[in-house]
């Protein structure tokens, strides 16, 4: 089986009610070539530590207030040591052999390799699929992004550059887009290698998302008038979820979208 260095990411703050779960679904992979970075915002909550009972086994650790979730981002990036990077939140986890299933992938002049993410919501039960994308065309419609299942090559970063400070919401679909539209190449692992408890910014209200959802567009090439359409889209579709999640509930839209686990 190929090892290539993996590193894994996580990014907290005043996370001390999920984090160890995260980290032991990371440290617990039994993957001979981890490299594991935590990110820290500056807790206050306990959360320093529980990161502290597992330092010695860390790659890297800091703790320091920090420009947002891409500044957050990057910072891993750039102390990050492996062949491939993923992010996985404070309030996610790995799932079993996730790292060997993608290591099992592995291959030269692949950008950046794709897995299913197990999509869970604590407060109602309902647990689905999500098949990622392996395209991101310039119209951001219909696509699944979830970072979570996403390895990306130390290389593709270098030359794709890393998470634009300036979004506050979908800076990982803006860093596939950009790839995409750069020429990266995708490879899907056909494995649930994560898994996604729906919350926090993913819940953010759809005007608050109008600058990153224009952008995306802008930042590809796209014109102020593509720019606007999408956001019309986004905005119009999203009235009709939530008139569904009004009549229906919540787990009738996510089942609509998401796949059945098996």
């Amino acid at each position: 089986m190929n090892t290539p260095l993996i590193s894994v990411v996580t990014i907290c703050y005043n996370s001390a009610d999920t984090i160890e779960e995260t980290i032991q679904s990371v440290l617990g992979q039994g993957y001979p070539a981890l490299d594991y970075v935590i990110i820290d915002g500056g807790s206050t909550d306990g959360t320093l530590d529980i990161v502290g009972r597992y330092r010695n086994r860390l790659g890297y650790f800091c703790s320091e207030p920090d420009k947002g979730i891409s500044d957050a981002f990057n910072k891993g990036i750039l102390y990050a040591k492996g062949q491939l990077i993923v992010i996985i939140n404070s309030d996610d986890v790995l799932l079993p052999g996730a790292l060997e299933a993608v290591a099992a992938s592995y291959e030269p002049g692949v950008d950046i390799y794709r897995g299913n993410v197990i999509i869970r919501n604590k407060d109602t039960g309902f647990t689905g699929r999500d098949i990622p994308s392996m395209k991101f065309p310039l119209m951001p419609f219909f696509v699944n992004v979830d970072h979570q299942g996403t390895f990306v090559t130390a290389d593709a970063y270098r030359r794709f550059g890393l998470y634009d400070l300036n979004f506050r919401y979908m800076m990982d679909h803006d860093f596939l887009a950009r790839a995409y539209q750069g020429g990266a190449r995708f490879k899907y692992v056909p494995a649930d290698v994560a898994e996604f408890r729906l919350g926090g910014v993913s819940v953010a209200p759809i005007k608050a998302k109008k600058y990153d959802i224009e952008h995306i567009v802008l930042n590809n090439g796209g014109n102020k008038c593509l720019a606007k359409f999408c956001y019309l889209y986004f905005f119009a579709f999203d009235c009709v979820k939530r008139v569904i999640i009004r009549i229906f509930g919540i787990d009738t839209l996510k089942r609509m979208h998401y796949a059945k686990p098996k």
